[in-house]
């Protein structure tokens, strides 16, 4: 199974492109093949129509959460509250956004999806610093046009296969919250550096585990990218393939996925989400 993983970003350009890694599963192996990188949408939008079977993780926000949907009387079914988010603009819905929480008290202005509290990912309203609300906008209208299936929310071509990742989660996992990357060259230290290293270290010596179910083979020299994005990109394609191996079951996500916000596929979240579904009354 061709598997792709895609760090993505809401301007791409030469300097920040997006970065697809190339990958192979068969059996319990994931094959690292090549990288790709596009400087901008045109490239994301042509591999999203090349022809499969694929599978792709990738690192943005599919979904806004429930409540930001029903506060602000957006249609009720993913793929139409996308289309009305893309007939917004870029400005039109940053401007949505900034008024919702200027009409919000402290500390309810931004939600976070039930797999945000669980991965300990930012809100998808999120503006600035890393903004994921933008990624979004970007990235959710493109899905949809593709024609692909984004898991969890839309059902297109099941040969090509879209699923939300992110490579924090995986990160953490394997060397906690240590610092690994940075965009600013006065933050890409000698330490961020080995912290790269060890995560991919960690990977190719069978860190993954049990969890995942297979081994990966892939360049240490993706290690080297001091923006992380090469490794993020493969980390997003391990969570991919992750995904692919538990087609039968929901790709691995809970049954009761919200099909509004949607899921990060990794098991760990999974693992968190059934232990505080067995003391939290949803």
């Amino acid at each position: 199974m061709q598997v792709l993983g895609i760090d993505f970003t809401s301007r791409p350009k030469r300097g920040k492109p997006i970065t697809c890694a190339r990958c192979t599963l068969r059996g319990d192996l994931l094959h690292f093949d090549d990288m790709e990188t596009w400087e901008d949408f045109d490239g994301f939008e042509a591999a999203l129509r090349r022809p499969g079977p694929w599978i792709a993780g990738m690192d943005f926000p599919f979904g806004q959460t429930r409540r930001l949907v029903e506060n602000l009387g957006w249609p009720m079914a993913w793929s139409e509250y996308v289309r009305l988010v893309e007939r917004l603009g870029r400005e039109g819905f940053r401007a949505t956004l900034e008024a919702y929480k200027a009409s919000r008290a402290e500390g309810d202005k931004e939600h976070r999806r039930r797999l945000d509290e669980i991965a300990g990912s930012v809100s998808p309203q999120k503006l600035y610093g890393v903004p994921v609300a933008l990624m979004f906008f970007e990235g959710a209208p493109r899905l949809l046009s593709s024609g692909a299936t984004v898991v969890h929310h839309h059902r297109g071509d099941p040969d090509r296969i879209a699923i939300e990742a992110y490579p924090g989660v995986l990160a953490r996992a394997l060397i906690g919250r240590r610092p690994y990357k940075a965009d600013e060259r006065r933050k890409q230290t000698g330490a961020r550096l080995a912290a790269r290293r060890e995560i991919l270290d960690l990977i190719l010596a069978g860190g993954l585990g049990e969890s995942f179910g297979f081994e990966v083979v892939a360049d240490r020299s993706l290690a080297d990218d001091a923006t992380g994005d090469r490794l993020d990109a493969l980390l997003c394609a391990i969570q991919a393939a992750w995904a692919w191996t538990r087609r039968g079951q929901n790709y691995g996500a809970p049954a009761d996925v919200d099909p509004i916000e949607g899921w990060i596929a990794d098991p760990t979240l999974s693992q968190a989400d059934s232990l505080a579904a067995g003391g939290i009354d949803r």
